[in-house]
């Protein structure tokens, strides 16, 4: 729900772009593994039966209900809406909470900048902005309510907001020659069921802090008619030009955030044998033409279903923005800002280990990262070769985004120790095995926010696997404290 970072490890040091890290821009080859199951091969019995449902978990139907209209203005570095959010919490609470992803340390260095106008609402008291560790006006923006909202008590409020982009570059937010993308682009609300808000403090690292629970949403997008507009969710067919403009529709039932991008986009469509829509987006003069773009992204669903279960979603949609390096996952849509397959590949991992399979980006980042990791080496076919340089590497794997010393640290520990770990615990319990185990904790996890307590649970009858992953610092959380409502 959020960008991705990738980090690219020179011989002197480290070099740090923007953008969501492919797992093989950083891990070294190291001792060969068995080989991998093939498609062919019969499912495995069931691993740890108490944590593997007979089916996927549904979403919860009482999760917020989200409308978002954004209108891109003329100059294609502004971008004005309004959020309208139905919300029912599973506790009492007192505010809403919404996290302003542009205005944190790393976005906001770039020119983004994101700022509520107005807050309306029958039980609206009044907004006010919070630090947070972000740039002003604020990382957190607090509705507070008139009175306290009992579980299972429903509220609305609508949020008018501003956002700025910055110069070109690779970010969630950015203008290029004739292309405008903008992703956490609107107040993100932060609720954990369960919990409580997570009002964690942004960080200078380039990762995520956010957490944000899946809502029905739907996305209006307002922009000049010459754009292409690719977005979160299944599209509908744009209106015809009025004023110089069209306006384009989608609709997500389970988005925890949603992207835009609004550009001179070729596009091709196609469709997975599993029946997932795909659509994908190329600028002129692009390194690839769309139908490569298109084979790359339904291959890469297929390889991945091998290993973690069906597809998330109805659709995915790729919008391949000129070659910064890297790329940015967002449900059911991926901001791709490099040619690479195996970025691709990583990001279409994340619909499961992020866009599913929810977790607190905060207090959990592996939960997401180095899953994604692990399965973007299983389709590369890397799931023979176990990085031990990276397991041997000083630190915890299961860290906060607080307990990381630097960038270099936050990318070798969670992407290429936790990876690393992931695929020496698969050859310490058996391939196979562990491949079950971990369906049945995305089946069982889908469209939560999960916690390291429930994926030990899905590898309970894997010893070897746990051992692995405790010594990699992983599956431990004893330590760290519980947030809760405020």
């Amino acid at each position: 729900m959020t960008g991705r970072r990738r980090i690219l490890l020179a011989a002197a040091g480290a070099l740090l772009l923007p953008g969501c890290t492919s797992f093989a821009d950083t891990a070294t080859p190291q001792v060969p593994r068995a080989a991998e199951p093939t498609a062919s091969e019969p499912a495995p019995p069931p691993v740890g039966e108490a944590a593997c449902p007979d089916e996927r978990a549904e979403p919860d139907p009482d999760r917020p209900v989200v409308a978002l209209d954004f209108r891109l203005e003329d100059d294609r570095r502004t971008v004005t809406g309004t959020e309208t959010v139905e919300f029912t919490p599973d506790l009492p609470v007192r505010e809403l909470v919404f996290r302003l992803v542009p205005n944190g340390p790393d976005s906001a260095d770039g020119g983004n900048r994101l700022v509520v106008d107005a807050v309306r609402g029958d039980d609206v008291a009044a907004g006010r902005y919070e630090a947070a560790g972000a740039t002003d006006p604020g990382g957190l923006y607090v509705v507070d309510l008139e009175d306290e909202l009992d579980a299972g008590e429903s509220t609305e409020v609508e949020l008018d907001f501003t956002l700025s982009l910055g110069s070109e570059g690779f970010d969630r937010f950015g203008t290029d020659d004739g292309v405008s993308w903008w992703a956490s682009g609107a107040p993100l609300l932060t609720w954990e069921p369960g919990v409580g808000w997570a009002e964690d403090p942004f960080v200078d690292l380039g990762g995520e802090t956010a957490s944000s629970p899946v809502a029905d949403t739907t996305v209006s997008v307002s922009a000049p008619e010459d754009l292409t507009v690719l977005m979160t969710g299944a599209q509908a067919e744009p209106s015809e030009p009025q004023g110089g403009r069209r306006t384009w529709t989608s609709r997500e039932p389970v988005a925890r955030d949603v992207a835009v991008a609004a550009g001179s986009f070729t596009t091709a469509d196609g469709e997975t044998p599993g029946g997932v829509r795909v659509r994908v987006g190329t600028l002129p003069d692009a390194e690839l033409e769309p139908a490569q773009l298109l084979d790359a992204t339904t291959a890469a669903i297929a390889d991945l279903e091998r290993f973690v279960g069906p597809f998330p979603y109805a659709t995915l949609t790729v919008a391949l923005l000129p070659d910064y390096g890297g790329g940015i996952e967002y449900p059911s849509l991926i901001l791709e800002a490099t040619p690479s397959e195996q970025v691709l590949v990583h990001e279409v991992a994340h619909m499961w280990f992020y866009g599913m399979v929810g977790n607190s980006q905060f207090r959990d980042p592996w939960l997401d990262e180095a899953f994604a990791s692990w399965a973007e080496s299983l389709v590369d076919g890397d799931d023979d070769l176990v990085n031990q340089a990276a397991i041997d590497l000083e630190g915890r794997v299961g860290g906060t985004m607080t307990d990381f010393a630097d960038p270099r640290s936050y990318f070798r520990l969670v992407y290429d120790k936790g990876g690393s770990a992931l695929l020496a615990a698969r050859e310490a319990a058996g391939a196979e095995q562990f491949d079950a185990a971990i369906r049945c904790y995305v089946d069982a996890a889908a469209w939560s926010i999960a916690t390291p307590e429930e994926l030990a649970l899905a590898l309970a009858d894997l010893p070897q696997a746990i051992a692995v992953l405790n010594r990699a610092g992983a599956l431990d959380k004893s330590d760290l404290p519980s947030s809760g409502p405020r």
